[in-house]
């Protein structure tokens, strides 16, 4: 990269004159200017969270007026109580078609009130039209009570909606961290609309010509080459990237693609944005678009919700089940050993990010293995305690991973979280499959796909690496929570049927 201030840099030299310690102080500076986002809150769950508020609210209002009315959901007939569960279900049809779930931070305040409006109001009217056919008076009367109800708490809770919506997306709460690939005039075109919007929290720009590249574009550090971002310790922060470059550079595409694919990021092809109307679409949609990745799904929110709800209710009933085991196991291995009761290793989780696995100690007390793994276990392993030996063939010693699933590091099924540093036949495991790191694209877990087919505990050859990684990558294309409760229930006869497996 070249350094705009840099008294030994002789004038008009290149970023290929540059030394590589310089580029790389460059590249750590540059990126002080741009605010990472660690927890930005995601607008497709806010949407889903919305709907949601909807169907509960007007559901309530129609209960209450029903009740009121002297109906009961018990004593009444179907036909009596048909009008009142048809307001939330109106209310949700109309508001979807009326596009008034949408958000844009360009849309005005006036337009989506009245999408909401329209919505809401013209179901509702049709529904007590309808009712004035087919019942009495007094029915109709209750009906157009709880329509007239259900209308004045969605406009109420639209318009909050609408206010929060534009001061999280003017903070940037709403930005997902993303790069760009690709320092072309449609990434000028992007960074421009995005100043507007604020849609997107752009990092910084990479290009694999820099020298072709300037210091920065609309207040965007242009960070260094392609290299650059692969190697940038920054990387795991980054949930999306988006290559940039003319619809005519079809070769560039291809090199750029292929480099790409091996991240744990989606990756997102923008080719043009010619005919983006900010009026009627967003950039944060279209930076997501399924029809533009490269590599990797779509973010299914409500998969991924159920999920986490599935992590949180197991693993605090696990945890609950299992207390008076691992307390036991806590002081069995207290006094087996000097040493902490725990282990925490350094490990890869999602998006290649670093976190902490909690694990009862196995071996003897050795504070470096926390930080990289030195070698992977071996038969009659000399540094396996007694009671390691035990918790390690029954692995108990990964109950304690529970803690990491409830904080949302981890989940209860996924790829095994492999230790920094681990290596097969004397190379790192990351090296030796082109798809390794697309097992980051989902959050790791206690127990997964591989394990229950036999690859589970050290990997010590490439065969086993690339056969860990294809029965991982298999789970990454089928997840789901049935298939999450079917790993879940295999788990344990699997596991008693190899106990006596290393680990």
């Amino acid at each position: 990269m070249r350094m705009a201030a840099n008294s030994n840099t002789p004038p008009g030299a290149t970023e290929a004159h540059l030394p590589e310690r310089s580029r790389a102080i460059n590249l750590a500076r540059g990126a002080e200017r741009i605010l990472l986002r660690r927890h930005a809150i995601n607008r497709p769950l806010l949407r889903e969270v919305l709907k949601a508020a909807d169907i509960v609210m007007t559901a309530l209002v129609a209960w209450l007026a029903l009740h009121v009315s002297g109906f009961s959901l018990l004593n009444s007939s179907v036909a009596e109580i048909a009008p009142f569960a048809l307001v939330p279900l109106c209310v949700s049809w109309g508001l979807r078609h009326a596009d008034a779930y949408r958000y844009s931070y360009t849309r005005p305040v006036t337009e989506q009130m009245l999408r909401a409006a329209l919505g809401a109001g013209l179901p509702l009217a049709g529904l007590v039209a309808l009712t004035a056919m087919l019942y009495s008076g007094t029915h109709t009367r209750w009906v157009m009570g709880a329509a007239y109800l259900a209308f004045a708490f969605i406009m109420v809770l639209h318009a909050h909606v609408i206010v929060l919506f534009k001061i999280l997306t003017r903070n940037g709460a709403l930005s997902e961290n993303v790069v760009l690939v690709g320092a072309t005039p449609n990434a000028q075109r992007l960074l421009e609309r995005n100043n507007d919007t604020r849609e997107l929290n752009v990092v910084g720009v990479f290009d694999d010509r820099l020298s072709r590249a300037p210091d920065s574009m609309s207040g965007v550090p242009v960070l260094g080459q392609l290299d650059d971002l692969m190697n940038w310790d920054r990387l795991p922060d980054i949930d999306r990237i988006i290559v940039t470059v003319t619809s005519g550079a079809r070769e560039r595409v291809r090199h750029l693609v292929d480099r790409l694919r091996v991240l744990p990021q989606r990756v997102v092809l923008l080719l043009d944005l010619d005919g983006f109307d900010p009026e009627t679409e967003s950039l944060a949609e279209i930076a997501r678009s399924p029809a533009a990745y490269v590599s990797g799904q779509p973010n299914d929110v409500r998969r991924a919700a159920a999920k986490r709800v599935f992590d949180v209710v197991f693993a605090t009933l696990l945890l609950a089940l299992f207390s008076p085991l691992l307390l036991l196991t806590a002081l069995a291995i207290k006094l087996d050993s000097p040493g902490p009761v725990f282990f925490r290793q350094r490990r890869h989780g999602f998006n290649n990010q670093i976190i902490r696995v909690w694990k009862f100690r196995s071996m003897k007390h050795n504070p470096a293995a926390e930080v990289r793994m030195g070698a992977q276990t071996v038969h009659n392993d000399p540094r396996v305690t007694r009671v390691g030996h035990i918790i390690r063939m029954t692995s108990l010693d990964e109950l304690p991973q529970l803690f990491n699933v409830l904080s949302g590091e981890m989940s209860l099924v996924g790829p095994r979280p492999h230790a920094i540093g681990m290596t097969a036949e004397d190379a790192e495991v990351q090296g030796l499959v082109s798809d390794y790191a697309h097992r980051h694209r989902v959050k790791p877990g206690i127990t997964g796909w591989a394990q229950i087919n036999g690859s589970r505990g050290p990997v010590h050859t490439r065969e086993e690496v690339r056969e860990r990684v294809r029965l991982d990558m298999e789970y990454v294309n089928r997840a789901s929570v049935w298939f999450d409760l079917f790993i879940m229930l295999a788990t344990a006869p699997c596991l008693l049927g190899d106990w006596r497996r290393q680990r």
